[in-house]
């Protein structure tokens, strides 16, 4: 699309065009992939300078000021364009380092491709009402700029002046720009074919420092590999004699360096076999390995196996010939004697409890002795002639083949064969093969086997116990940790590890009575020679405690009770095993206990007593001309069996929702009708504490179960109503608190919750104050039966207070949908009916 016009006022100057007010419009010649692919093709232009994000340069600096000072301009900046941003290599007047490319001056030069002269950018539609924005509170309205082109024709940015004020520049400063222009590309240049030879500078150095390291590499290969190496030119001049070759035939490279095949080396009867295969290695074709004899300098003849290589260089020509050789002197005597031998060697193969065998290159079976073939279940005269891989397990057979390529290129292997037995096992035979070449017989493998079956599987058991035992350890709930005689750890189990705060890593090899046993509870020192860890260790006797404390990493305590045991190894002492249990759960819930004991005690004889009492002066007749009197101490019965009742019901109530026994009965309740039901049902109890109620409650409809919402609203106004003075206020209010959810409300004005005891008075056995229970009553159950109740129907319960202003306690349930039932509920729900004798206890 075409530029925006500028403002009336504005008058935009180019090289090659006079000055006119108002901007001509751009026609879009080209479509917008065009130009899309034009900007990349820039960007890439510019991003192979590699001058983005470099540091200030002070030539550039010089040429930038030298602008600014030409054009009289507060501000000159050598600005790069990439896809985003004008990035400053060099600026003056201003500290910014780049700008947002959008709404800058030089991408309208970048994409004009020509010089610019703007009079008046504040006139400009394309520019902000203050100008052009250079840094955050710098704008300025003149501005002039020649764009920045690479040798290929790319414009990459420009270098501009700009000042606040209208009208600074004219065209005649649009010359000398351009001359400064050109000295910044031309710098451009001189750093990028700097940084070109700089590479190629650095590329052949590496690429020499390469050939040193390979050259050495090499040679120092050659020299400590032990077989022969002769390095050959295409003439047959020796020009290479390795370390192996010296040593064989005692001759060194000095005194063959230059000759062909040197008769002092090869005999006249071998040399000819030795030149035939450097020929063929000269004409590119590859050949087995020949055996030749050589003369030593000592004149011994040793029987050396020769294999000739051409090396090509780069432009695929052979340059050298490298023959490999191996000693086989002693080899080709041993084997002489083996065949001398034969019979004795026969004898001791039909009577060898391992596995012999022989076979050619193919695989075929030539020999196998006959304990060998009865442990697979066969006869010899079965298996001789057959293929070895027919008996190789199918799991295992490309094992096998890789087999008979190796021992075919290296001449000797060793390994394991997983034979197939007859009876469908499976045996497992250790192996070392080797190639023989003896005199007048085709090649052949012989082989030696040793059958490991039986110590595979018992490494496989052991290995799987060992798995096991480990699993085991890292199963087990307990901390299990075992040290050797110093106390350092040796293993830990990850339980235990986490109960200290650690890894295992962390701890391994670590002191572990300075690590986690170095204090007693009160944090005094803990002396070694006090630990019964090491007591135990040091008298060999295993030690039981079941009241110390251990030591975390981040420095806190936690009560133990553990066993040590010494290991014994061989009959020796060698560490102990420390097995331990993080008791703070189990403490816990003993003090709950006595608590619940000691509450429930006195919650069920102070109201026995006072019933026995009031029941004691009616049936004594004390009253009887008192009829005032016996009313008011029924009453007081009244209330004293109505508060064993609230004390069974709830001790009742929360067994019941905490081993999921009591079943929800979900209906649709409005929220004022609920609240009205709760005021109600605790109407007597507010008039006789001479209190009030006030209830808030936004229309809403709610899927709850209601008399379980009923009996969480029973349970926070029986509180609100114990801990308020006379005379106070109790506020109910239901609100909604978003699509899916209503939060209720009860609000007392009493004395309030300490904010260490927020946290704590939903727990079973728990109230507000270690006080409250005695002089208000209760068990410390209503509130961890409120919060299962409510936890049941998936909301949320909490509560807010400040001390001597009262406390307010919420709760969420989900909101009915439209169509009368819960949004969340899912079509398939069974619903179950709550029978209303269900383990509770009322008064008739």
């Amino acid at each position: 699309m075409p530029l925006p016009e500028p403002r009336l006022g504005v008058r935009i100057q180019s090289a090659g065009t006079s000055s006119v007010p108002g901007c001509e419009k751009v026609p879009m010649s080209t479509s917008p992939r065009a130009v899309q692919r034009d900007d990349a093709e820039r960007v890439r232009n510019l991003l192979e300078y590699e001058i983005l994000d470099t540091l200030p340069d002070p030539a550039f600096d010089e040429i930038a000021r030298l602008a600014a000072s030409i054009c009289g301009a507060p501000y000159a900046f050598i600005g790069f364009v990439d896809w985003s941003r004008v990035w400053f290599k060099s600026h003056i007047g201003f500290s910014s380092r780049q700008i947002a490319r959008n709404g800058s001056a030089c991408q309208f030069v970048v994409m004009e491709e020509r010089p610019t002269v703007i009079d008046d950018a504040a006139a400009d539609r394309r520019f902000p009402p203050r100008g052009i924005a250079l840094d955050q509170d710098i704008y300025c309205r003149s501005y002039a700029a020649a764009p920045l082109v690479s040798p290929s024709g790319a414009v990459i940015g420009a270098l501009s002046v700009a000042g606040a004020q209208p009208g600074m520049f004219n065209r005649s400063c649009l010359e000398p720009l351009q001359i400064l222009a050109r000295q910044v590309v031309t710098r451009l240049e001189l750093y990028s074919k700097n940084n070109d030879q700089e590479r190629v500078l650095r590329s052949r150095q590496r690429t020499e420092r390469a050939l040193t390291v390979e050259r050495n590499f090499v040679s120092a290969v050659l020299d400590t590999i032990s077989a022969l190496v002769l390095v050959l030119d295409t003439a047959g001049r020796i020009v290479r004699f390795n370390r192996a070759s010296e040593s064989t035939s005692g001759y060194a490279l000095a005194d063959l360096a230059g000759r062909v095949f040197p008769e002092e080396l090869f005999p006249p009867e071998d040399r000819e076999r030795a030149i035939q295969l450097f020929e063929r290695a000269r004409s590119g074709k590859s050949g087995s390995a020949r055996e030749v004899n050589w003369h030593s300098k000592t004149g011994q003849m040793r029987r050396i196996s020769w294999t000739a290589t051409s090396l090509t260089n780069a432009q695929g020509e052979i340059s050298f010939i490298i023959m490999t050789g191996i000693d086989l002197t002693a080899q080709r005597a041993a084997e002489a004697a083996l065949g001398t031998s034969e019979t004795r060697y026969r004898q001791l193969v039909e009577n060898s409890l391992g596995m012999v065998i022989t076979q050619d290159l193919r695989g075929t079976l030539l020999s196998i002795n006959a304990h060998a073939a009865a442990s697979l279940g066969y006869e010899p005269e079965q298996m001789t002639g057959t293929p070895l891989r027919d008996y190789i397990d199918e799991e295992h057979r490309d094992e096998y083949d890789r087999y008979l390529e190796s021992i075919e290129r290296d001449r000797e292997c060793e390994g394991r064969f997983h034979f197939k037995q007859k009876d469908g096992g499976v045996a497992i035979i250790a192996y070392r093969n080797r190639l023989l070449d003896l005199p007048g017989s085709e090649p052949f493998i012989l082989g030696y086997g040793i059958d490991i079956t039986r110590q595979t599987q018992a490494q496989d058991e052991l290995n799987a116990l060992m798995s096991q035992h480990e699993s085991i350890l890292e199963a087990a709930g307990d901390g299990i940790w075992g040290m050797d005689l110093e106390g350092r750890l040796t293993f830990v189990n990850r339980s235990g590890a986490e109960m200290f705060g650690y890894t295992p890593q962390e701890m391994h090899g670590l002191q572990m009575h300075a690590l986690v046993h170095h204090s007693h509870p009160d944090g005094s020192p803990y002396s070694l020679g006090q630990c019964p860890i090491a007591s135990g260790l040091k008298n060999e006797e295993p030690v039981y405690v079941n009241d110390d404390v251990f030591w975390r990493k981040d420095g806190s305590s936690f009560p133990v009770e553990y066993a040590a045991r010494p290991l014994v190894h061989g009959g020796r002492i060698t560490g102990a095993v420390v097995a331990f249990t993080d008791v703070s759960e189990r403490r816990r819930l003993e003090r709950m206990k006595d608590e619940f004991i000691s509450t429930v005690s006195h919650e069920l004889r102070t109201p026995l007593t006072s019933l026995r009492a009031s029941l004691g002066l009616i049936v004594g007749g004390v009253l009887e001309k008192r009829p005032d009197k016996v009313s008011q101490m029924l009453e007081i019965a009244v209330g004293n069996c109505d508060r064993l009742v609230r004390l069974v019901n709830n001790i009742v109530d929360f067994d019941r929702i905490g081993s999921g026994r009591m079943p929800l009965s979900l209906g649709n309740w409005d929220t004022l009708e609920l609240l009205r039901r709760a005021v109600d049902a605790e109407r007597s109890s507010t008039a006789r504490a001479g209190l009030t109620f006030h209830v808030d409650a936004q229309p809403a409809r709610v899927w709850i179960d209601g008399d379980l919402i009923l009996q969480v609203l029973g349970n926070l106004i029986q509180n609100a109503i114990k801990f308020s003075e006379r005379g106070g206020q109790i506020r109910l209010a239901a609100s909604v608190t978003s699509e899916k959810e209503v939060t209720f409300e009860v609000q007392d004005h009493g004395r309030g919750i300490l904010p260490e005891n927020l946290q704590l008075i939903f727990d079973r056995f728990q109230q507000g104050d270690a006080s409250d229970s005695r002089a208000a009553g209760g068990a410390g159950l209503g509130l961890a039966i409120c919060r299962s109740i409510i936890e049941r129907h998936g909301g949320r319960i909490w509560v807010t207070s400040t001390p001597g202003r009262g406390s307010s306690f919420f709760f969420t349930v989900e909101r009915s949908s439209p169509d009368g039932e819960s949004e969340g509920q899912n079509a398939d729900t069974q619903l179950t009916n709550r029978t209303e004798d269900e383990g509770d206890i009322g008064l008739s």
